[in-house]
């Protein structure tokens, strides 16, 4: 196989780091990474934040769902999606028109300018034999997280990437399985799956069936989707879309 598919068909979460310092050489270089990652207009609509300040990565494990690990990861990024520089830039500029503010369209360009960037880092990354991590969780608690990061208007978190080098327990653990190809890619048009077949999608993915399987999908569901980080989740969307709209 291609030895760059092979490597995005490998990749995987890693929640647990030798406890040794990434050098500095391949921190930069995946950083470049994300630098050179496609972008609207090549405008670049991202800031990353590198967390080094030990107090500020416990905070973020706390506000971040409460996840240990990140506290210990080797290398935080928070990845923002950032129009201010630009919108800064156009405000001194002499248009002979009114400037319009940023809107929930701009938002989310940056937005996808943003995830390109650290899925490109994350790459890089496991290429340098670096295992990585996305944690969403960043979108919660955002009145905490914009204190903690310091974030002006026009600047919000997307996604936050922890990395380190994987334990050997880490390599060997198991990739979970992923749907099929043909499950999540239609033609041309639409094609609603039903929850019979999504059933048995995740019968064969979870290796479960009957009463099994009905109650690991009451867990997942309880888990996932009827939950608090969920809810709060969406609280913070709503009020990051408000600030935005606003210009706060």
């Amino acid at each position: 196989m291609n030895e760059t598919l092979e490597l995005l068909m490998a990749r995987k979460s890693v929640r647990v780091y030798e406890k040794e310092a990434m050098p500095e050489a391949d921190v930069q270089a995946i950083l470049n990474a994300a630098v050179q990652a496609p972008t609207a207009g090549n405008m670049t609509l991202w800031t990353a934040i590198r967390i080094t300040d030990e107090e500020k990565k416990r905070r973020l494990s706390v506000t971040c769902d409460n996840q240990p690990f990140i506290a210990t990861a080797p290398l935080v990024l928070v990845f923002c999606a950032d129009y201010k520089r630009w919108f800064d830039l156009f405000g001194t500029l002499d248009l002979g028109e009114p400037l319009r503010t940023p809107g929930e369209g701009d938002m989310m360009l940056a937005m996808a300018d943003t995830f390109i960037a650290a899925h490109a880092s994350v790459v890089a990354a496991d290429a340098l034999g670096y295992g990585s991590c996305y944690i969403g969780d960043i979108i919660e608690h955002c009145e905490e997280q914009r204190e903690i990061l310091g974030l002006p208007a026009y600047v919000k978190p997307v996604c936050m990437v922890v990395y380190g080098k994987p334990t050997q327990q880490q390599k060997e653990r198991k990739k979970p399985e992923r749907f099929a190809v043909s499950d999540v890619v239609h033609e041309n048009t639409y094609q609603p799956m039903t929850p019979e077949r999504m059933r048995q999608c995740l019968a064969v993915r979870q290796d479960k069936q009957g009463e099994e399987l009905e109650k690991w999908l009451t867990a997942f569901c309880k888990r996932k989707w009827n939950c608090d980080f969920s809810r709060e989740m969406t609280r913070s969307a709503a009020k990051m879309i408000e600030e935005w709209r606003e210009g706060k």
